[in-house]
């Protein structure tokens, strides 16, 4: 007759041969005495992987959130550049929706269940691209070191930010139910502000309700001094410095309230845009990819021989279909639906220390993100850039950085050199999206567990 073994028996078996005991005493059980034994299951609760911020590059200006950074009384001396990806605390109390790096600033499409605000920003703030904010009446801040609350006048206490973009000096916000807002320097009509509207009140008080734009904006890009907006539809509007034709509306006048871009896009959807500087990268739902703005380094050498064009152009690269695209300051790069990367322009292009400038698309070599025998299924998804350094994202959420590493932008750790080649930068956690600034990086990244 089978053996039933009790909790007190199994407290009872201390040794080896107690041990031999037991597992013969199961092994004599009747197979359909064990099936019919009750099974029991410890209910747990499912953990949501918590969404978080990591950080580095430029410490001195309050850019990546940490005021310890920038006081003496914490370090001997204040911190120039933090070398590792740092975890930002605010995102641990604040649901972070987008993020986006300035010039020496970083603004979050954030909320939390405590206050009203839905956008914060931290750094440079010397016009007022993040708010009015003061030490003592009619004195503004010129520098945050910490994510401050920015008021927008929402009427509604149920809206939210869901995507922030940011140029040298100005700041744009785009809402789910009001639409689109701006702050910040708006000299060329980077803003959106009518040119008649700009001078009337003081810039650190001047929140901006962008119009002029039929449809619901789902992304916001800026370059230097212009912004470029995408619709739901596909469609692109810009506003702002075009001296480069960067705003692609046919003219190199600065254009103070966004208008609709035409060009080889007109009757395309644009599913994706880019650009750090002047030169514009637009992607399509068909995989082409169009480009305007600056040429002085080749980036847009396929369509035109000319320096500047002020209009888009399909820049027919022959390298499949374009999934994402971007615009550096003198080079670009390209990623097609088989996860290939493709780099081209001038600067540290990602082919070595010996290879400055390309006119034609090259690959870079898979390997050099991730893929081989043991991960043959990987492949970049996503691209971001700087003015003079590449980000790429794969399929495993990994991130991949190289370039000029101004002020520990590229997040090397010990090496303070340039990248001549991609390199993966241990952020501890999976990445979501990348933002590169001019010499500061900030990802937006998901919890392993």
């Amino acid at each position: 007759m089978a053996s039933k073994i009790s909790i007190t028996n199994l407290k009872q078996l201390c040794n080896h041969q107690q041990v031999r005991t037991l597992a013969k005493l199961i092994r004599q059980q009747d197979p359909e005495e064990v099936k019919n034994m009750p099974i029991y299951q410890y209910a747990t609760e499912k953990t949501k992987k918590k969404k978080r911020v990591y950080m580095w590059g430029n410490a001195m200006f309050g850019a990546l959130g940490n005021s310890s950074f920038l006081l003496p009384t914490v370090h001997k001396h204040p911190l120039k550049s933090m070398r590792y990806p740092w975890r930002l605390p605010f995102a641990d109390f604040h649901k972070v929706q987008d993020i986006a790096c300035g010039y020496g600033f970083t603004v979050f499409a954030a909320s939390n269940q405590e206050n009203d605000f839905v956008v914060f920003g931290t750094g440079l703030n010397s016009d007022g691209q993040i708010g009015y904010h003061c030490s003592k009446r009619n004195k503004p801040l010129g520098t945050l070191a910490e994510p401050v609350p920015i008021a927008l006048p929402l009427l509604n206490s149920g809206t939210k930010a869901i995507k922030v973009g940011c140029g040298r000096a100005h700041t744009v916000v785009v809402t789910d139910k009001e639409g689109i807002f701006s702050l910040g320097n708006n000299s060329y009509g980077q803003c959106g502000v009518p040119h008649e509207d700009k001078e009337k009140v003081d810039k650190f008080l001047s929140i901006h309700h962008v119009k002029g734009i039929d449809e619901q904006v789902i992304e916001v890009v800026c370059g230097q001094d212009h912004t470029l907006f995408l619709t739901v539809s596909g469609k692109v509007y810009s506003c702002g410095w075009s001296a480069d034709g960067q705003t692609g509306l046919g003219h190199y006048n600065n254009q103070f309230e966004p208008s609709l871009v035409k060009g080889d896009i007109e009757g395309e959807k644009i599913i994706q845009l880019s650009c750090a500087a002047d030169c514009v990268l637009a992607v399509s739902d068909k995989g082409d990819i169009f480009g305007w703005g600056n040429s002085e380094y080749s980036q847009l050498n396929s369509a035109t021989d000319l320096q500047q064009i002020n209009i888009p152009k399909n820049l027919n690269l022959g390298v499949g279909k374009i999934t994402q695209a971007a615009a550096g300051g003198t080079m670009c790069a390209a990623v097609n639906e088989k996860g290939h990367v493709y780099v081209w322009g001038y600067g540290i292009l990602g082919q070595g220390p010996n290879v400055s400038s390309s006119k034609v698309p090259v690959q870079l070599p898979e390997p050099l993100f991730g893929l081989n025998e043991f991960n043959p299924d990987v492949k970049v998804v996503q691209l971001a850039c700087g003015l003079s350094h590449f980000a790429a994202v794969t399929n495993k959420f990994h991130l991949y950085m190289w370039g000029r590493n101004r002020d520990d932008c590229l997040g090397l750790g010990k090496n303070h050199g340039d990248q001549f080649f991609p390199f993966k930068i241990a952020v501890p956690a999976d990445v979501m999206k990348v933002s590169c600034g001019v010499d500061h990086t900030a990802v937006l990244c998901r919890a392993f567990a």
